[in-house]
């Protein structure tokens, strides 16, 4: 992977051990993400976003194998944070265990093993950073199940959300006309990867 020079520039808490550890891990596994996994591309742009916000209290629905937990953890190292996040498949779960573990995460992660319908509804929160890339015909339910939750200030994204292709139907759709809709938050589209929707709660309502 080409590093952008900005990419830890920008950091509050620099740890280059963890850093190392991090990039390592990530630049030895670059050809080998599949089984539902975000491009790099788009885990930069979640790790920047963290960064950006000071976010602290992360969840992400849908882990896979942890591509996009990665990012979001390394961010969440530096802003002295935390991830929740949910995988229903037993085997992405453990696999994810294991990724997080040699890319030296997970002290940073809570990963559950869970049916993300269920679980989403009964976390507490609050949270202020949320990543939704697990079923796409259920991204309003999650957004609605999350939406109290979410501090004002917060970010919710979602994975697979564009204005053309495959992001622009079915339920990423129907999310992306739903957010849109609320006056209490901003949403805008990255299309630099696979689509991301990026939300912004200005407001309780």
């Amino acid at each position: 992977m080409i590093w952008s020079n900005s990419l830890l520039a920008q950091t509050p808490k620099p740890d280059p051990a963890l850093d190392e550890k991090v990039k390592k891990f990530l630049d030895s596994q670059s050809r080998r993400w599949f089984d539902m996994n975000v491009p790099a591309v788009d885990g930069q742009l979640l790790y920047n976003l963290i960064i950006k916000g000071n976010y602290k209290s992360a969840l992400e629905i849908g882990t896979s194998t942890g591509h996009s937990g990665i990012w979001i953890a390394w961010a969440l190292s530096k802003t002295g944070g935390r991830l929740i996040t949910i995988e229903i498949d037993e085997e992405r779960h453990k696999q994810a265990l294991e990724n997080f573990r040699k890319a030296g995460l997970s002290d940073y992660i809570d990963a559950r093993l869970a049916d993300a319908h269920l679980l989403v509804r009964e976390l507490k929160g609050p949270f202020d950073f949320v990543f939704s890339d697990a079923d796409k015909n259920w991204y309003k339910n999650y957004f609605k199940d999350i939406d109290p939750k979410l501090i004002v200030g917060g970010c919710f994204t979602a994975h697979n959300v564009s204005e053309r292709g495959y992001g622009a139907y079915g339920g990423q759709r129907e999310f992306l006309q739903y957010v849109r809709s609320l006056k209490n938050y901003e949403t805008s589209i990255n299309d630099a990867g696979a689509g991301v929707s990026i939300s912004y709660k200005r407001a309780e309502k």
